[in-house]
């Protein structure tokens, strides 16, 4: 990282590359929860899911990308091994074991809400203090947001689907 701007960070910077290490697992646990899921999603919708959990993935990814650039700018290393994911992770990693869409629905959402509460604790965090993380989460913030609204639009429209009112 550039000395000029380690420096204008006014907090540990220790601590905000662990805040962000976890925030990384997260990332890439809810990639691989999107996108397994995707492959054995079963039920109503399943195709209109699908593309939405495909696209999720996509994103989280992005986002796995956008938090591993700045620990490398801020003079730390990402976790190198898929295996401390489980020890650093925020929000946890859901299998796909019951691949009902609606349970996949369930599980999504949950990991979303999760995820921005981390966001939004980052972006406290940061807030004043380091801008350019505090940008980083607010982007983050911003579509996991749309994530969770997308997900639960989903699940109404299955309970529609499924249960019509009258």
């Amino acid at each position: 990282m550039g000395t000029r701007g380690r420096e204008i960070i006014q907090l540990d910077v220790d601590e905000l590359l662990t805040v962000l290490n976890k925030a990384f697992a997260d990332e890439w646990l809810a990639y691989y929860q999107y996108w397994v899921g995707a492959k054995v999603a079963k039920g109503p919708m399943k195709d209109a899911i699908i593309a939405e959990l495909m696209l999720h993935a996509t994103e989280e990814l992005n986002h796995a990308d956008l938090v591993s650039n700045r620990i490398i700018q801020l003079g730390g290393t990402p976790l190198t091994s898929p295996k401390q994911w489980f020890d650093w992770t925020n929000c946890g990693y859901e299998a796909p074991t019951e691949p009902f869409v609606r349970k996949l629905l369930e599980q999504n959402i949950k990991a979303e809400q999760c995820a921005i509460s981390v966001y939004d604790k980052l972006m406290k965090m940061t807030e004043g203090k380091d801008p350019v993380t505090y940008n980083i989460a607010l982007t983050i913030l911003e579509q996991e947001v749309e994530h969770e609204e997308d997900l639960q639009a989903l699940l109404e429209d299955l309970d529609l689907m499924i249960a019509p009112p009258r």
